[in-house]
């Protein structure tokens, strides 16, 4: 059986920042952004070359988390130190990076409700295996 995980649900406190810190700092590219009822609203954003896209909104059940509740997704990327810099100069406060042995590096960082990621490099995963 074949599955693809393709939505992570995040939940916000203000559905318009969040739009703003993944388009705009993290370079995310909105998918949709419709409000299908009263009260309901469903926003969806993937980062560029990405099967998976993260998600919030109003309205639904699955939104209705603790904004910030959402720790260590991680978002792999090929050069890490230039992922970081790019972050860092859209003003992203992004840790510093940290050795995790094995060809493992990663930086962390968080959105506006303390929702977690982490930018991960791995040195087998270079260009075409990228």
């Amino acid at each position: 059986m074949q599955m693809r995980l393709e939505l992570i649900p995040l939940p916000v406190s203000d559905v318009d920042r969040a739009i703003g810190f993944y388009a705009d700092k993290l370079g995310f590219k909105k998918d949709f952004d419709v409000q299908p009822s009263e009260g309901v609203r469903v926003v969806q954003l993937t980062p560029e070359g990405s099967g998976c896209s993260v998600g919030f909104g109003t309205g639904l059940d699955v939104y209705a988390g603790e904004p910030g509740s959402i720790r260590g997704v991680h978002l792999v990327v090929e050069d890490l130190d230039e992922a970081r810099a790019e972050l860092v100069g859209r003003g992203v406060e992004v840790g510093e990076i940290k050795d995790f042995g094995g060809g493992v590096r990663g930086a962390d960082f968080s959105d506006p409700d303390g929702n977690s990621f982490e930018l991960q490099e791995m040195a087998w995963r270079k260009g075409a295996k990228y």
